[in-house]
């Protein structure tokens, strides 16, 4: 990993057409599925109307990033076509990207979507394979200079929420993380483009997660010179801690991790609920003296 020298311990991100600074606090990234059968909130948004409704909302609510995605990847769900996955962000992120000039992301593992999405306005790719399922996703990255995240993942679509990786579960995100940065960078990317996700939830056991979120300042430290994305929003590991089956309803437990995690060095949070993930790091940061 070469990193940056124009990033301060992770503290810009580079995407298409401009670079985003977090020296003023996390940023939030605001979630907007347009599938028919995400964990939390397939259906909701599957006309173009709905979905920029929402967006309009996330935007409204302080979400400084939307990410829009196409393709649920909860346990169980089924792989979505190339064709159908373009058919479901396109007339969205054109709709949204009309209103508003937030960042757009999408949230999508394959390259040709990744490239009409971006041709289309996003500025960064959120893969959540980490360059694993599609091997253009890195070459598509480096031509269009938008900003990837990388996370880490083990197995296939198919499997990834059954691959547990062995021993301990944080060295081995770093050194997992640690190939896929250099997957990106070999292909082209800027460093300055990269951000990390250490995948919570994914290819991991509840155990390995919550260890992976009680030490998440390792994996900070491991990559000070890059953005670190922390998606945990009403995750599944938050309904087991409080015994609450419906994903809609873990919104007090996901405030609680998204500032464990702010404050063990995450600079980005991707959540359903903006404004209280917004103003709880507010209410945060002002009592510890960072505002």
């Amino acid at each position: 990993m070469s990193g940056s020298s124009n990033n301060v311990n992770g503290r810009t991100w580079t995407i298409a057409g401009r670079r985003l600074t977090m020296l003023n606090g996390p940023l939030v990234m605001g979630i907007l599925n347009v599938t028919p059968d995400s964990f939390s909130d397939g259906g909701k948004h599957v006309t173009v109307e709905s979905a920029v409704r929402a967006a309009d909302k996330l935007a409204e609510e302080g979400a400084d990033i939307l990410d829009i995605g196409g393709e649920s990847t909860r346990p169980g769900s089924k792989e979505v076509d190339a064709s159908e996955e373009i058919r479901r962000v396109l007339p969205v992120l054109e709709a949204v990207r009309k209103r508003t000039d937030l960042p757009l992301s999408v949230d999508t593992t394959k390259s040709v979507v990744a490239r009409a999405a971006v041709e289309a306005g996003a500025e960064i790719i959120n893969d959540i394979s980490g360059l694993r399922f599609d091997p253009q996703m890195a070459a598509v990255a480096a031509e269009t200079k938008a900003g990837l995240v990388v996370m880490h993942l083990r197995g296939s679509f198919e499997s990834m929420h059954k691959t547990r990786p062995g021993g301990a579960i944080v060295s081995d995100v770093i050194e997992g993380l640690r190939r896929r940065v250099e997957k990106a960078e070999g292909s082209g990317v800027s460093p300055g483009s990269i951000c990390i996700d250490p995948g919570i939830g994914f290819s991991k056991t509840f155990e390995q997660t919550i260890d992976l979120m009680r030490h998440l300042e390792r994996v900070a430290s491991a990559f000070e010179e890059y953005p670190l994305l922390v998606a945990i929003s009403r995750k599944s590991f938050i309904g087991r801690i409080t015994g609450e089956p419906d994903s809609a309803k873990r919104l007090a437990g996901t405030i609680a991790a998204n500032c464990l995690a702010v404050s063990a060095g995450a600079n980005i949070v991707r959540v359903h609920d903006v404004k209280a993930a917004v103003d709880s790091i507010k209410v945060m940061r002002a009592i510890r003296g960072v505002i």
